[in-house]
């Protein structure tokens, strides 16, 4: 965060010094040492940039932030980086003088009065927290993620667990109904060999007269 405060900071000083030479230029002064302090200062521009997006690549594959944070910050190395290639482009007369007001930088140049875009997106939980207390924070949010990842966790199982318990349950009542059934086919079976029995006898008791 620091390092893109100070790559902010030195975008505005290119555009000043585009400004003065552009000045100096249409007053027929040599631009020539100034041409040269701008082009070093555009190579350290890129210099921090690149590095700044090494820094958020580790920081994102590391945890250190979340995805979120790690979306809203390369959102912010990406407006720097069109602020640098229009500082090129202006630099080789190839684009519009830059504009030096602190909001015209942040936002590429393109809106005028908008205010610095990090406070714009930046949230109440982190606004005004320095580096540690930003690490911090966010340890402690993944330690909330953690926590809720194992409650999650345990409510699974407790389900799973029941589950199997109901299953249980379903065999053990299927093997009642199997019992029963097979208990109704052996009545019946006798049923029907009484019921031939007695038929047999009335038979017998009728021919007897």
């Amino acid at each position: 965060l620091s390092l893109l405060e100070v790559s902010r900071q030195l975008a505005q000083d290119i555009a000043e010094k585009i400004q003065e030479r552009n000045r100096g230029q249409r007053g027929g002064e040599s631009s020539a040492k100034i041409n040269v302090a701008i082009r070093s200062s555009l190579q350290n521009l890129r210099e921090k940039i690149d590095q700044l997006r090494e820094l958020l690549l580790r920081e994102v594959s590391t945890h250190q932030i979340t995805q979120l944070e790690g979306d809203r910050r390369q959102n912010l190395v990406d407006d720097l980086l069109t602020r640098h290639k229009q500082l090129e482009a202006s630099y080789r007369n190839e684009g519009p003088e830059p504009d030096t007001t602190r909001s015209s930088l942040m936002t590429g140049g393109v809106k005028r009065g908008v205010t610095n875009p990090w406070l714009l997106e930046e949230s109440e939980e982190t606004r005004g927290l320095g580096f540690d207390d930003l690490r911090q924070q966010q340890r402690r949010i993944i330690e909330e993620q953690d926590a809720g990842l194992d409650a999650l966790s345990s409510i699974i199982s407790r389900q799973k667990q029941m589950g199997q318990e109901i299953g249980n349950e379903l065999d053990e009542q299927n093997e009642i109904i199997d019992d029963l059934t097979n208990l109704v086919e052996n009545t019946d079976s006798r049923l029907r060999n009484q019921t031939r029995h007695v038929k047999m006898v009335d038979k017998k008791s009728t021919s007897c007269g």
